[in-house]
């Protein structure tokens, strides 16, 4: 049970059949701090939904007509920062879930257990902890192990958020003008923001920042 204290998670549902959104919303609605405001049958439709709904989180599937959830789930974390994304998928793939995470999901549950973890999936989400199956962890670290054996040790600094908001635009081609308007920040800070880029990723100019955001996964090549 609530509490008049605890807020209900608002879930935007998006998955292009309509038995599958049934399902999931059964077992979504059942829960008391969990209902669902919308569903969506593709992505861009679930972006549209999320434009004029108050939604807490959106849960997607991977492969919809039109606008994929990979795709949708990049808008979404854009356009409403606040906003938690979790994939549902019935694809049991390593490409795939490195992809969500570079997307911005906050977590991968599959399908075939959706009854078991998506509940769990969803309070992890709002509570800024990732959620992955057992499978997607074995492959972080094999991931991780092949590339500290390749020699790429994990960097030991990190950009800020706003620093890689930055980035994301810098690389997308903006001037320091149009970056500073779409931030609300000054021209100055811009500068000061790309120059500290620079020295941390130990970096030259603007090409390098922009293969350093492709490489990170912040824009698509």
């Amino acid at each position: 049970m609530t509490t008049p204290d605890e807020a209900v998670i608002r879930i935007l549902l998006a998955d292009d059949h309509a038995l599958v959104r049934r399902g999931v919303r059964l077992i979504l609605d059942q829960e008391p701090d969990l209902t669902v405001v919308a569903e969506a049958g593709d992505g861009a439709e679930a972006i549209a939904l999320a434009r004029g709904n108050d939604v807490d989180l959106v849960v997607l599937d991977i492969a919809m007509p039109r606008m994929t959830g990979l795709q949708a789930a990049r808008e979404l974390v854009a356009l409403k920062p606040g906003v938690r994304v979790l994939m549902l998928t019935m694809h049991d793939n390593e490409q795939y879930f490195f992809q969500a995470l570079k997307a911005g999901a906050s977590g991968y549950v599959l399908k075939s257990v959706a009854d078991r973890d998506l509940v769990d999936a969803c309070r992890a989400a709002m509570r800024d902890e990732p959620f992955l199956y057992p499978g997607a962890v074995t492959a972080l670290v094999r991931t991780y192990l092949d590339r500290l054996r390749d020699g790429e040790e994990p960097p030991d600094q990190v950009l800020t958020p706003r620093e890689e908001e930055v980035l994301k635009l810098v690389a997308e081609g903006h001037s320091s003008k149009e970056i500073a308007d779409m931030l609300f920040i000054s021209i100055k800070t811009v500068h000061r923001h790309r120059a500290n880029m620079l020295h941390k990723l130990g970096l030259r100019d603007r090409l390098e920042l922009t293969r350093y955001a492709i490489r990170s996964g912040l824009i698509e090549p």
